[in-house]
Parts: C-alpha cells; structure tokens; sequence
C-alpha cells in the first residue's frame, strides 16, 4: 500500500465510523484520496465497511504497530532500539546490509545497526523463511520483525541457536494472555525452527549471521508470527496454519495488542539470548524436547539435495543436532526438513533412547 493508505489505516484502526469528511480533515486528504486510499486498503486483504450517513469502518478492529508503545511496555531496562516501518522488502534483509556496513561508532553514528537493533514491519513484500520460501503475511496481521544481536563467539559456537529463539518464542506465546483469557496453552516445537499449535504453524524463524569463524558474530534473527489469518490466505500457504488470535480465543470486537505481543517476545529473548551466551543450547535442551511435537514418532528428514532419512525422532543433541534413530542406529542430523511418516512405516530398530 502507499503511505496514505497506511495513514489511513491507523485512522480507521479502532474499528469506529468515520466519515469521508473527518477522515479527510485527520489525513489532509482529499476525499476522492480517501476513497482511494480505502480501495487500497480492502486489495491489501483488509475488509472496509461503508455505510452511507455513517462513513467507513474496519469490520475488525486492529492495533497498528508503534515503536513509542513497544519501548515503554519494555521499559527502561531493555536493551533494544525498536524501528517501526510500514513497509519493507525484508526486514532481515535491511539489517544485514546495516550489518555490512559495519557497527556505529563515535565517528559515523549513523552507520550500520548497533546491538539489539529491532526493525518490525506491517507488511514486507519479500519475506523471507528457510531455503528462501516466501513467507505470506497480511497487512495488519502479522507480527513479522527482525533482531541483531552481536556475539562474542563465532558460528561453530551458536550451534542450536534456531532452536533456543524458538523455545523463546514458545515461553512468550504460552504466557501472552489479555484481559480474561490465558496464554496460548499446547504450543510446540518443530525441528529446526517452527512454532506449531494444534499441528498448524502459528510462527517460523529464519536466522542469518555474518561474522569470523572465531568470532565475533552479527545474528539477524526474522520472526514471523500469525496474528490474524484470512481465510483466503490460509488457503494460499502450503500447509496447515494458526493465528494466535483464534488461538487466545480473540473474537472479532477485539484485536490483539502485537506491540505488547512483540514486547513481550523480546523480553523473552533478551533472557535466553544472555543466557545462550554463557551456556551454549545445552542449557534448553531438554525444556525444547520436552514441546517437540516429534518426540518418538516416525519420520522423514528430507536432506538439502533431495535425498531423505527415515527413522524415528528422538529428540535433539547438545549442538541442536537432530537425532534419528534408523537401522543403522541413532544418526544426528544438522539440516533438512522434517515430516511425519505414517506409524509402523519407519525403519527402525527398536526405541532406544538418545544419549
């Protein structure tokens, strides 16, 4: 969408009647521009009601993104320098171009991105997953943003980090209740990087780094959360979805707050990234085996090319590392994508545990 359709939006975001005429005194528009501009709203996936006497509404309300909100739900001890955009490419894209161009110091203030830079977007137009798959997300209902967190060591040591963030995710979905409702109670954890409820993604993790061997390293972690899910678009991604309004029980007079959501992810992160410094993933090991949603099942690891493993899922190593007990015993396994097989289909050996 342009920016005057973004403008009005946040106008509109209560879910309220406005008239052409207010909209158009609030935005500086013209009211031709207004009605434009809510033609490019409803293309986005959004739905405007129009009610003649009584001007447009939004038939859901929702809460537009806000830099200044999600700082003070963080409060003053945060580390994170949050940046709100309405629209991007990639949001783990522009990070590490900001990463390229190395970190700010007292000579070039503006330059680059420093520690715990946060850039979260209402819409990215290139969102990225694994392996370069398209990440679908609409205007508004989505929490889709990227953090930089500068390591002290190099790759070799953030072995496992995809699924420390993730474990992080899962803590601060379970307790992201609002008024009257709990958490998101039943969500688990899918080698290497989903967050699934119910067996339905509800968010995935694209982690990228640029740093020496020995370190130090600058991780850009991408986190996209469904928030509100249209039916059309369920429809268009290739497999089963949630959104953690349906999750929470979220009806349509209600929008959930995704800056306190991202707040609250954050501050999550903020814990385990410390903590994932000092411990490696050994730490959350056996907290993230504890919600993986493939402990002990049969499975298939589909390698990067092409190739496939079968066995049985059980659980992960110290390093992250999946392990698959097959016929020839228990292999570990540091990449691929994981999917169910149908019980008994395994080649296995028996139900050995993992060491």
């Amino acid at each position: 969408m342009k920016p005057l359709a973004y403008h009005l939006l946040r106008q509109l975001a209560n879910g309220d009647f406005h008239s052409g005429e207010s909209l158009a005194l609030a935005t500086g528009m013209s009211r031709a521009s207004v009605w434009n501009a809510v033609q490019e709203i409803q293309t986005a996936g959004i739905d405007v009601l129009s009610v003649r006497g009584r001007g447009y509404r939004l038939s859901r309300p929702l809460v537009m993104l806000d830099a200044a909100s999600v700082t003070q739900a963080l409060g003053e001890s945060a580390p994170f320098s949050v940046e709100v955009v309405d629209e991007i490419d990639s949001t783990n894209t522009r990070l590490l171009q900001q990463v390229r161009a190395g970190p700010p110091n007292a000579a070039a203030p503006n330059l680059g991105a420093s520690h715990a830079s946060v850039i979260a977007a209402e819409c990215q137009t290139a969102g990225r997953g694994r392996m370069n798959r398209a990440w679908h997300a609409p205007v508004g209902g989505a929490l889709t943003f990227s953090l930089l967190w500068r390591f002290s060591q190099g790759a070799a040591a953030l072995a496992g980090l995809s699924l420390a963030v993730g474990l992080a995710l899962a803590r601060a979905l379970e307790t992201m209740g609002t008024t009257g409702t709990a958490g998101a109670a039943g969500v688990g954890l899918k080698w290497p990087n989903d967050v699934l409820w119910r067996g339905r993604k509800l968010a995935g993790i694209l982690i990228e780094m640029q740093g020496d061997a020995l370190g130090p390293s600058a991780v850009v972690i991408g986190i996209g959360i469904n928030v509100r899910l249209p039916a059309a678009l369920a429809a268009r991604i290739g497999q089963p979805a949630a959104d953690l309004e349906t999750v929470l029980g979220i009806d349509g007079a209600r929008a959930l707050d995704r800056n306190q959501l991202l707040a609250s992810v954050l501050a999550e992160l903020n814990v385990t990234l410390l903590e994932f410094e000092r411990t490696g993933f050994d730490a959350f090991r056996s907290d993230w085996q504890r919600r993986h949603v493939h402990q002990d099942c049969p499975v298939k690891l589909t390698l990067s090319g092409g190739a496939s493993v079968s066995g049985l899922a059980r659980g992960v190593r110290e390093d992250g590392a999946l392990l698959l007990e097959t016929a020839q015993g228990i292999k570990p396994f540091h990449s691929g994508d994981v999917s169910l097989r149908s019980a008994g289909r395994a080649p296995v050996h028996g139900a050995g545990q993992a060491a």
